[in-house]
């Protein structure tokens, strides 16, 4: 009887998310043109309790839009500019000596950093030193931050969103794989389309003003995290899942000969898990309570694209790894949904 409250429950919920969701992208996109799969990405994510890892040139808005979105979720945020001089201790926080006037009495009390926030930009991350990344691992892992052997917690729901300029590469720091499969997704920030950008211009040159109304807040968000971990999975959706992965290891003898020559390192046991939360929420988005192939279809790059590294030789035939990742979808065995 319990059980099928619970289920209800979550359905009701899942109807609710549903809701909030298109309110959400009304309200975002007040000040966002198009950018429909980066938003639905970020919110994936976010309702995933996962990070994401945006690539894109300057001036494509992922600031704003991130802005934007910490706005409409009634979220703190804020924006961390990385740069080669950027300590661990600007981000963290450290100890600071302060002294009771009223008697003189002088004690360490620990001054936050920026991660102290619920949503944290963590823009052009590639461009600090290996040691200042590294920084951010513990509070994207453990949701803490430790500092003088002392453990702090952040607040809940936290989401890092890191971004990169894949065109400057000079003076840069190359983000470590381990590092790297610490973010669910790996989100490319495309060029607007013709109309897109003529609407850009048109409100960002005028008098056009708009302020964003949350229609979410953190306890609402981390119910519906709860909700999503609830969501049932279909055998034949775990199998495709495996199946898909564990194909594109060049280690994996079952793997087809192109993969072990075009592939040197291929997928970890995380892409799978990434892979089966991104689902359950992807199908909650679309109003329904259980994963179909075609969610996990559908984030197969975003959660491939940053944990392939193509040989060689694949990059002297100017093979990309989104070519990759197309052709392991068109040769992963499929099998069909069992009928109820």
């Amino acid at each position: 009887m319990s059980s099928t409250k619970q289920t209800k429950d979550d359905e009701k919920m899942a109807q609710e998310l549903v809701e909030a969701y298109e309110k959400l992208k009304s309200q975002v996109h007040q000040v966002i043109v198009g950018q429909e799969d980066v938003l639905e990405q970020l919110l994936i994510a976010m309702l995933a309790r996962g990070h994401c890892l945006l690539e894109g040139v300057p001036g494509l808005a992922k600031t704003l839009m991130v802005r934007s979105l910490a706005q409409a979720i009634n979220l703190s945020f804020r924006r961390i500019q990385f740069t080669p001089d950027l300590m661990p201790a600007d981000i963290t926080g450290t100890d600071i000596i302060q002294e009771d006037k009223s008697t003189g009495h002088r004690e360490l009390v620990f001054e936050k950093g920026p991660i102290f926030s619920q949503i944290v930009l963590a823009d052009e991350i590639n461009r600090t030193p290996p040691k200042t990344q590294a920084a951010l691992l513990e509070a994207m892992q453990e949701h803490d931050v430790s500092v003088g052997g002392k453990t702090y917690h952040l607040d809940e729901p936290f989401f890092v969103l890191a971004t990169q300029n894949p065109i400057e590469q000079e003076g840069t720091y190359h983000l470590p794989e381990a590092q790297r499969d610490r973010f669910l997704f790996q989100v490319i920030v495309d060029y607007p389309t013709r109309d897109e950008e003529r609407e850009i211009i048109e409100r960002t040159t005028s008098t056009f003003e708009s302020k964003l109304e949350p229609v979410l807040d953190g306890k609402t968000l981390i119910e519906c995290q709860e909700t999503v971990r609830r969501v049932p999975v279909p055998e034949h959706a775990y199998d495709y899942i495996l199946d898909l992965v564990r194909m594109a290891r060049p280690t994996e003898e079952s793997s087809p000969k192109w993969v072990k020559d075009l592939i040197d390192w291929g997928p970890g046991p995380r892409a799978c898990q990434q892979l089966v939360l991104g689902s359950k929420v992807r199908a909650l988005l679309r109003g329904r309570y259980h994963v179909t192939v075609d969610d996990v279809e559908a984030l197969a790059h975003p959660v491939l694209r940053h944990r392939i590294v193509p040989t060689f030789n694949a990059e002297a035939e100017g093979i990309s790894v989104e070519h990759l990742i197309d052709r392991l979808l068109k040769e992963a065995p499929k099998k069909e949904e069992a009928v109820m």
